[in-house]
């Protein structure tokens, strides 16, 4: 913690809920990757999809608020989008 200077404190105390919330969206982002590769394994092709579609809009909403980078949010987005096209194609 800073010493007496109010502007540091209150910039911790900012940082401090900046990291806690952007904590809670990166950890709901990697849920829905996990829930969607679970569901892709299994061959559950109409919930994957849907999980799929739930892991994209979770993804465009964390690299909207600055909490993953734009580029590594497309870069998951179309490795998921790979993975699920070959499992589609192999039925």
């Amino acid at each position: 913690m800073a010493k007496k200077i109010s502007s540091a404190e209150k910039r911790h105390r900012q940082s401090e809920e900046r990291r806690l919330r952007n904590k809670s969206v990166k950890s709901s982002v990697r849920t829905s990757v996990k829930k969607f590769i679970t569901l892709a394994r299994k061959n559950e092709a109409l919930e994957a999809e849907a999980a799929l579609k739930e892991m994209v809009s979770q993804l465009d909403s964390a690299a909207g608020k600055g909490i993953i980078k734009k580029n590594a949010a497309a870069r998951k987005k179309s490795r998921m989008q790979r993975f699920f096209n070959t499992l589609k194609a192999a039925h």
